[in-house]
């Protein structure tokens, strides 16, 4: 996780489309920007640069 528990918070209110990649609101149906029902949870992770 990161170093703030209120940005850990809010980063996991949020899905990510796999068809467009737009973020949405946890707990949607399909995607509002192109209407796509397959979604992910957003990476909570920190990846460093290589």
């Amino acid at each position: 996780m990161g170093k703030f528990a209120e940005a850990d918070a809010e980063i996991s209110l949020i899905v990510i489309c796999k068809s467009c990649k737009a973020r949405n609101k946890k707990g949607v149906d399909k995607c509002r920007k192109c209407g796509y029902k397959v979604l992910r949870p957003k990476r909570k992770d920190i990846r460093s640069k290589k």
